[in-house]
């Protein structure tokens, strides 16, 4: 992927999200009015000249593309929204594996660490394990934990298990919507500390 910001704030996610889905404009051009075999081996096999991911197929551009776009979508939602405590985000695109987590975010002595996905509904609940399995094991002094995913791989009345420091972001990759569950900045009394787990968002 070419080399862009990844700290993302207020004053610069719109604009590195809205040139991210502009270089996804062209792509498809080269399946265009393909079918059968031609299209399935086009998707895994041709190489992309353009977007964000030139030189893998579009097989594989794909998936890095929707994540990306989880992430992008997710964390714009949470600085405007102001979930958590934190004025900036650390993020990873694609494959990239430099930081341990897909988002980091340090503010005085409170951290986050969060690992994000775009997946069907059907292969929700293994992705979902997968990813918890990494945060408890390799982020538990963390303050807040998230699980980042788009919002159409789980049921609109998707309700996780509480989990203390544990929340569950579901993003409209299309809309721009973020919905915390449980949500933080609910649970925060006056004073900034939490209160109990009656104020769920569900």
């Amino acid at each position: 992927m070419k080399q862009i910001e990844r700290v993302l704030t207020q004053a610069n996610v719109d604009e590195i999200a809205n040139e991210f889905i502009e270089s996804l404009a062209a792509i498809g051009e080269s399946i265009h009015g393909m079918r059968g075999v031609a299209l399935f081996t086009a998707l895994k096999r041709d190489k992309l000249v353009g977007g964000p991911y030139p030189g893998v197929s579009l097989f594989e551009a794909a998936n890095r593309i929707m994540s990306d776009l989880v992430i992008l979508r997710g964390v714009a939602g949470l600085l405007k929204e102001e979930h958590f405590p934190f004025s900036s985000y650390t993020v990873e695109f694609g494959n990239e594996n430099k930081n341990g987590f897909d988002i980091r975010a340090t503010s005085r002595n409170t951290t986050l660490v969060g690992e994000a996905f775009n997946v069907a509904p059907s292969f929700f609940q293994v992705k979902k394990r997968s990813a918890l399995r990494k945060l408890r094991a390799h982020g538990p002094e963390s303050t807040y934990k998230v699980l980042m995913f788009n919002d159409d791989a789980a049921s609109t009345t998707y309700l996780p298990k509480s989990e203390a420091g544990l929340h569950h972001i579901l993003v409209g990759v299309h809309s721009g919507a973020v919905q915390v569950r449980p949500n933080p900045s609910i649970e925060r009394t006056s004073s900034g500390k939490p209160e109990a787990a009656a104020h769920v968002e569900r």
